[in-house]
């Protein structure tokens, strides 16, 4: 089956019942037939539902579904996205490891890996997220796992999964990709060599600001046995009501990325001529360093071209506000901001309703100036989550703010 198929159709037993929709199964826990049998289910020789802290249908759904459209093996769903690459680390790391990852991520990841795993002997180390030379220099012995957002958040760099994949197996180290910007419908980093794919589903996977969840992609025994079962074990689940939800979202993520997407290239390209924005960062745009990693229009497989990953430059844009006054860099950047009166101020994404938010002071707010800094974080910079409203209206919007010109 085609992806926007398999996001519809994969997942769902049906019930004795005959229902269309799939069911929440709202409950804790699951009666057995005999105690031979719970004895049977609990020691793992019989397959079947125990508890909801690590067995739900209306979960398992949402995992099998995710699973297919990004062609891994197994999914395990958890609390959150961040739930997600805590998981993972637990599962597959111990202390003594050591994480190499990109400059450029999620300021909640960088709090995660420096401040809480580093205390159980986890260390990680940092490089810039599309040099290749720098990410084979850095592993040493104890490199584990190499950990990557493509594209970026919130600044839009990408690196080449299958080179770095390579860097990475090369040197006996696992690849996981954070596809939450893309979502399997723009970019499916398996296919490019990855071992494992991490998602925050609160975003485009449910794609309308409803819940929260996460969910790690991969093969049965990394996936399947190791991050399952710390979930099993720690229980930073995925609620049934969440996970079907979730499924709901799957089920128009084709429709809705290609929408989000060619609205956010028709709102880039007006930004770059602002004479109001100093710098606009979307990877559909030609002038966008990893330019040559989009490809040139929808797929269904592997990529067409030798270097392509991505179908579309995806519905997140970043830019700077022209300042004058570096010292007034975030004031013009805030005064864009409040000018706005149908945008969103607030740092969530993937929603249908346009986001808008100030990266420094939210989303990267917990980071040091120092670690802004490397990551490109500047006071100036405007990181904008594409909405399905029109875009000729997003556009007004965004103009009242720019109209002043450069403060």
């Amino acid at each position: 089956m085609k992806l926007a198929t398999r996001a519809i159709r994969t997942g769902h037993q049906r019930t004795a019942e005959g229902e269309h929709c799939e069911p929440i199964f709202a409950t804790s826990s699951f009666v057995f037939e005999s105690a031979a049998e719970a004895a049977a289910r609990f020691s793992g020789e019989q397959p079947g539902n125990i508890y909801s802290r690590f067995t739900n249908p209306t979960v398992r759904a949402f995992e099998q579904r995710l699973a297919a459209l990004e062609g891994g093996e197994a999914c395990v769903a958890t609390a959150s996205g961040m739930a997600a690459i805590l998981a993972t680390c637990m599962g597959l790391l111990q202390a003594g490891d050591r994480i190499l990852a990109a400059r450029s991520l999620f300021g909640s990841t960088t709090m995660l890996f420096d401040k809480y795993l580093a205390r159980f002997g986890i260390a990680t180390d940092y490089v810039p997220l599309s040099d290749l030379d720098a990410w084979a220099a850095a592993i040493r012995p104890e490199t584990k796992l190499l950990f990557a957002e493509t594209p970026s958040n919130p600044l839009t760099e990408m690196v080449a999964i299958r080179p770095l994949s390579e860097i990475a197996h090369a040197r006996g180290c696992l690849l996981a990709i954070d596809n939450c910007f893309c979502t399997p419908a723009l970019q499916r980093p398996l296919e490019h060599g990855a071992d494992l794919v991490i998602h925050s589903a609160t975003k485009y996977l449910d794609g309308q600001g409803r819940c929260v969840g996460g969910a790690v992609v991969g093969d049965v025994k990394r996936v399947g046995e190791d991050v399952y079962g710390v979930v099993r074990t720690a229980g930073p689940s995925l609620s049934p009501f969440n996970a079907w939800l979730f499924l709901k979202g799957l089920e128009t993520l084709s429709l809705r990325m290609q929408a989000h997407a060619a609205s956010a290239l028709l709102l880039a390209q007006w930004l770059d001529a602002h004479p109001a924005v100093a710098r606009v960062y979307y990877p559909g745009l030609p002038d966008h360093p990893q330019h040559h990693l989009i490809a040139d229009g929808p797929r269904d497989g592997p990529s067409a071209g030798p270097e392509a990953q991505q179908q579309t430059g995806g519905g997140i844009i970043a830019f700077e506000v022209a300042s004058a006054h570096p010292s007034r860099a975030r004031e013009a950047a805030w005064s864009v901001i409040d000018a706005t009166q149908m945008l969103s101020i607030t740092a969530n994404l993937g929603d249908t309703k346009t986001t808008i938010t100030h990266p420094a002071t939210t989303t990267h707010g917990r980071l040091s100036p120092e670690a802004r800094a490397a990551a490109g974080i500047s006071e100036g910079l405007i990181r904008i989550a594409v909405g399905l409203e029109d875009v000729a209206d997003i556009q007004t919007d965004l103009a009242r703010g720019l109209a002043a010109g450069p403060m």
